[in-house]
Formats: structure tokens, sequence, C-alpha cells
């Protein structure tokens, strides 16, 4: 009895040490050698600069709802399921899906299982055959080894707080992505119904080109009008000729450029019904106020997710200069005779320790490493405000545009309307002599031009109101 008091007083002596580094490592772990994360202190004014949007939210409404084109929200819909950029960023988040469930593990032991099997034979002049007559040494083994880090100074912590700001970074970059194609995808929608009315008002002034070149003719034949009378109409009639082709060409671009952001092989007739559309957006735009950015913008809250992984890697580089404890276990099986391998308890054995690791020279690479991380957080947070700024801007001009081009389409509708009543009556005044043949011409180039113009207008306008939809964070709430 007196012989085996010693083992187990070394044994005490043991499960109490391991007991004392596992207390102070977990004391430890509370602390973290960084604070936590707050959002940078930013100064957001009341209300956008510019008009004033009053009325719901825009952002507030799902893209089905604030578009009531249903060829533009089929459109949208084929883009949001089959446009690969966004399908590329949907595979981002899976990506960080996977490194944010292999952090939540970070706490735990690792655990192996090893078996091994070894069969030495030594010389007769090696240390070994000078006691003992057996030259033969074999030995088995089978084992669970387990290696546990305890977190001390947050290290592990930081990193799992790292994985989980990058995943809702990924998420919020695929949001961005989304709100970007919804308008990018109106915005070519409208661009292509503007090209589609802009070839329809050609045609028509050509045909009001032929007929004014038939009368010019007949005045001609009649010896009222020079031959030069006849050639300027022949020359206005081929200038609206010659620009039926390069609105065509420019209307099988935008398809295309449709096609691909819906996902779609090129080719394809992008289905729409005829004519410019009427109202097809909410008469009440409501921007909401500059805070709201922060929760509706997905780029401003991909930038904070950005500032947020880099604080958190900044405290895991951190963590790397101060102390590491780690403990390790090992227990098996283990005989010089593989019948003998599983005979319990004799074969059985095990292994319990620790240690501590204080770096002390590592040629200044985890200073260094630490030093960068915290630049790189600086400039997440500068990335983070400039985003902010940038977004505020955007709503103000995107405010400001459709302001003022819904004058504009009013001011060029009025132009239209006076110079279709001009065209008229100069056709009249010229056919009872009281109109040059260049007052008739004149007003029909104005009226191409006129017409063109509002149709753009009307383009820019819409257009503007997609920005809008885009710059308050409208397009990726269901």
């Amino acid at each position: 009895m007196s012989s085996m008091e010693p083992a187990r007083s070394i044994r005490r002596l043991h499960r109490r040490a391991l007991f004392t580094v596992l207390f102070i490592g977990s004391a430890l772990s509370a602390c973290s050698p960084v604070k936590e994360y707050r959002r940078p202190d930013v100064q957001m004014p009341d209300a956008y600069p510019g008009p004033v949007a009053s009325g719901t939210p825009i952002s507030e409404m799902p893209y089905n709802r604030f578009f009531s084109d249903p060829d533009l929200r089929s459109m949208i819909d084929s883009a949001v399921v089959n446009n690969n950029d966004l399908r590329i960023a949907l595979k981002n988040i899976e990506y960080a899906k996977q490194s944010l469930n292999s952090s939540r593990l970070g706490n735990l032991p690792t655990l192996n299982l090893q078996g091994t099997a070894t069969s030495t034979s030594y010389s007769e002049h090696s240390s070994k055959a000078q006691g003992s007559s057996d030259l033969n040494a074999k030995d088995f083994t089978v084992a669970l080894s387990s290696s546990w880090e305890l977190d001390i100074w947050s290290k592990i912590s930081n990193s799992k707080k790292a994985a989980l700001a990058e995943y809702l970074r990924s998420t919020d970059a695929a949001r961005a992505v989304r709100t970007r194609l919804v308008s990018d995808v109106a915005q070519g929608f409208w661009n292509l119904k503007m090209l589609d009315a802009q070839v329809d008002i050609t045609r028509r002034s050509l045909s009001l080109a032929d007929s004014t070149l038939t009368m010019m003719r007949l005045q001609y034949d009649a010896g009222n009008v020079t031959n030069l009378a006849v050639q300027q109409q022949a020359s206005r009639r081929q200038v609206a000729q010659l620009l039926i082709p390069k609105l065509e060409a420019l209307r099988s671009e935008q398809e295309n450029a449709l096609s691909i952001l819906a996902g779609r092989m090129p080719g394809g007739q992008v289905k729409r019904t005829p004519g410019f559309p009427g109202p097809s957006v909410p008469d009440s735009l409501g921007a909401g106020v500059p805070l709201e950015l922060l929760r509706n913008r997905p780029d401003v809250r991909a930038a904070e997710a950005s500032l947020m992984v880099e604080h958190a890697t900044m405290g895991a580089a951190k963590a790397m200069l101060y102390p590491s404890l780690v403990v390790t276990a090992q227990g098996g099986l283990n005989s010089v005779s593989s019948g003998n391998l599983f005979s319990t308890p004799g074969s059985l054995f095990g292994i319990v320790g620790g240690s501590v690791l204080q770096p002390v020279f590592r040629r200044g690479e985890l200073t260094a490493a630490y030093r960068k991380s915290g630049i790189r957080r600086d400039q997440a947070e500068l990335t983070f405000r400039q985003t902010l700024l940038r977004s505020v801007a955007e709503v103000s001009n995107a405010l400001m545009q459709v302001q003022k081009r819904g004058e504009q389409e009013r001011i060029a509708a009025e132009r239209v309307a006076t110079l279709r009543l001009a065209v008229r009556n100069s056709r009249l005044l010229f056919a009872s002599g009281m109109a040059t043949y260049l007052e008739v011409i004149t007003a029909q180039s104005d009226l191409l031009s006129a017409e063109l113009d509002l149709a753009d207008v009307k383009r820019l306008r819409l257009s503007a109101v997609a920005d809008l939809y885009r710059s308050v964070g409208g397009g990726w709430k269901e």
C-alpha cells in the first residue's frame, strides 16, 4: 500500500495542474485584446438635399408592385432567376456559409483516430543488441488523440465573428447586385420601348415627307416652285430614311443586352406591347430619410459588414501576440504483440498534457500582421463612410432628375403639339401659295426632331425613377 501512495499523489498533482490550467484558460478566454465593434459615428442629414419626396417609401415596395408593366415584370423575373452575375453572387453566399459553419466549431477540440504497426530489426552491433539477444522489436498501437486550444484572448471568437460578418457581407453584396440588376433591366426595357417609338415616329415622318414631295412635284409641274424645292424635300426625305436603319440597329443591340441580363441567349425578341409606356410607376415616390439607407441600401450594409470583418480580423491578429494554451490527450491500446493488442486492461494507455506557447521572436511577422489588419480596418471604415456619402448624393441626384425630367417632358410635349399644328398649317398655306417650301421643310424637320426628343425625355424620366428606386435600396425585398 505504501508503494502505491507516491503514484496516487503524482496523479492527484497532475489532475490539479490540469484543472488549474483549464481554469486559467477559461478565465482568460473572456478577455479580448480589442473592443467590441461599434458603428462609426456618422452625421446623417434629416432630409435629402433637393426636392421633397413624400409618400410611402418606395424602398419597401417589391419590384412587382413598383413596376406595373407586365412585360417588364416578366423580364425582371427572368433576370432575377437566370442572370449569371447574380448567380455568381449567390454562390459567394454559399461559399461564405461553409466558412461560417466551420468557424462555429472552432471552440471544439479536434479528434483523430490512428492505428500504427512497426517492426524493427536491429544490427548486432547496435546498443539494443548489447542488452538483449532479441534483435527484432514490434509495436502495435490503436489510439484516439485530441487537441483543444482554449480561446484565450478571444482569438477563436473573433475568427467566428469575422466569418459571420463575411457571410452577411456576401449576402448584402448579392442584394446590391440584385437592386442594380432590377434597375438595369427596367432602364434597358424603357430604352427599347423608346427606340420602338422613335422608329415609328421616323416612319411616320418619312410618309409625311413622301406626300410633301409629291405635292412639291405637282407644284413644280405647274411652275409654282423651282426644281431646288423638289431636291431639298427629297434630301429631307432621305434624312428620315437614313435614320431608320440606325435606330433598328440600336434596337437590336438593346434586345441582345436585355437577353444577356435575363440570362438568355441573344437573338430572341423581347416581348413587349406596341407604343411607348404611359404611367408605369407609382405617382407617389417617397424616398424616406437618409438614416434609412443604413438599413435599406445593400451596398451600405455590405460596406459596414466589411468593416466588421476587418475589425474582428484585427482582434484575432492581436491575439496571436499573446500566449496560447493547448491541451492534448491521447488514449488507446498498445502492445508489442498483435495478439494481445485488444487484451484489456493490460493494453490500455493514456496521455494528457498541456502546453503554453508565447511567441518571443518571429522576425516581426506577428506585429506586422496586426498593424496591417489595423490599416485594413481603417480602410474599411473610410470605404463605409464614402459609400454612405455616395448613397445620399445618388438619392438626391435621382430626386432632382425625376423632378426636372418631368418638367422637360411637359415642355417637350407642348413643343410637339405646337409643331404638329405648324406642319398642318404650313402644308395648307403652301398649297394656297401663302407659304414657301422652306417653311414646309423646316416645320416637318422640327417636328421629327421634337417627337424624337419627346420619346427620349420620356425614357430619361422613367430611367430616373428606376435609378431613384435603386438608390434608396429598392428591388431586393420580396
